[in-house]
């Protein structure tokens, strides 16, 4: 097979164009090397300048287009098929949900530089319905300042990229292979973890009927609602009788919960990992997790009621749940 340089050279802006696609579409692979090649190539004066920067923000635009068309059509689910593949898929949606919360359309821009953060980004401002200029504006801004950063870099430094590929050469495949071999080490350890985790998950899980049921048993159980505000923008109503926190809130001394009490916790994320994490992660000793989060009640035909705090600031002067 041919080696990146080799493929830049011969094919041009169509290399571009798919490998900036699929890096902004959310494949794992490195995007920096192959724009910096693309600049370093057209320094050199084998491709076209113009050619590869217009590949580059025509692929992103087009990827992060698909993206935010799925979040108009599919809504939060969308982000599910986005972080099925991932190891943390929970921590990642609600990640993407607070950084969009922090910045809104501004993430579109910054999102084109984090690995994996911009899909996330993109079918965000789908589920939020930010209106499609806005979206195209501030994409555009971001496939421009990603693209044209990098590869102008490779073009202004195209002596330099030419002489450091030259000089890695003869350690490259070698390398490579040890990168493999300690990236592979990484993931299975972190895939053996969660799976260690989600094992002491399901021993101590609720399904929305066995909540239920001991709801009505009286049973003197604390609900916590951990969503993200973009969460309860989307999905404004509750379980009966819970209360919404956030995470950093709920570790506040004036709203402590007694850690020794029954608590159930509840997100959005149907895989319910982030709430067992948190709850676990703030000294809760019996926690539970809500199976499949509050869409799973809803969907349960249980009953849910209108939020009656502001979710953009945290509940103060409140006495510990009850």
């Amino acid at each position: 097979m041919a080696q990146l340089p080799e493929l830049l050279a011969q094919y041009g802006a169509l290399v571009v164009f798919a490998w900036s696609f699929l890096v902004q579409a959310g494949a794992p692979i490195p995007a920096v090397p192959m724009l910096l090649g693309a600049g370093a190539l057209a320094g050199a004066g084998r491709i076209n300048l113009s050619l590869a920067l217009g590949a580059a923000i025509i692929a992103t635009l087009v990827a992060d287009v698909v993206w935010y068309s799925m979040g108009r059509s599919m809504g939060m689910r969308v982000l599910g098929a986005l972080c099925r593949f991932s190891l943390d898929p929970d921590s990642t949606a609600r990640h993407a949900k607070e950084r969009f919360l922090a910045h809104r359309a501004r993430v579109l821009i910054v999102a084109k530089f984090l690995p994996g953060l911009n899909p996330l980004a993109s079918a965000l401002a789908g589920v939020v319905t930010l209106g499609l200029g806005s979206f195209l504006l501030y994409d555009l801004a971001g496939a421009i300042a990603w693209g044209g950063i990098y590869i102008a870099l490779g073009y202004l430094c195209s002596d330099l990229v030419a002489w450091l590929a030259s000089m890695a050469a003869p350690v490259g495949k070698p390398l490579a292979v040890a990168i493999v071999v300690l990236l592979i080490a990484y993931l299975l350890s972190k895939y053996a973890r969660r799976q260690r985790f989600l094992r002491q998950l399901r021993a101590a899980r609720l399904t929305p009927l066995d909540l239920k049921r001991r709801l009505e048993a009286g049973d003197p159980l604390v609900i916590i609602d951990l969503r993200t505000a973009l969460d309860l923008e989307t999905a404004p109503y509750k379980i009966p009788g819970a209360r919404w926190f956030s995470p950093d809130v709920l570790q506040h001394p004036t709203h402590e919960i007694p850690r020794d009490r029954e608590v159930v916790f509840y997100c959005a994320e149907p895989k319910e990992a982030t709430s067992a994490w948190t709850g676990r992660r703030l000294g809760f000793k019996k926690v539970h997790a809500l199976s499949g989060g509050l869409e799973a009640w809803r969907r349960a035909g249980f009953d849910t009621e209108p939020l009656t705090s502001d979710p953009s600031r945290p509940p103060s002067g409140e006495s510990s749940p009850t």
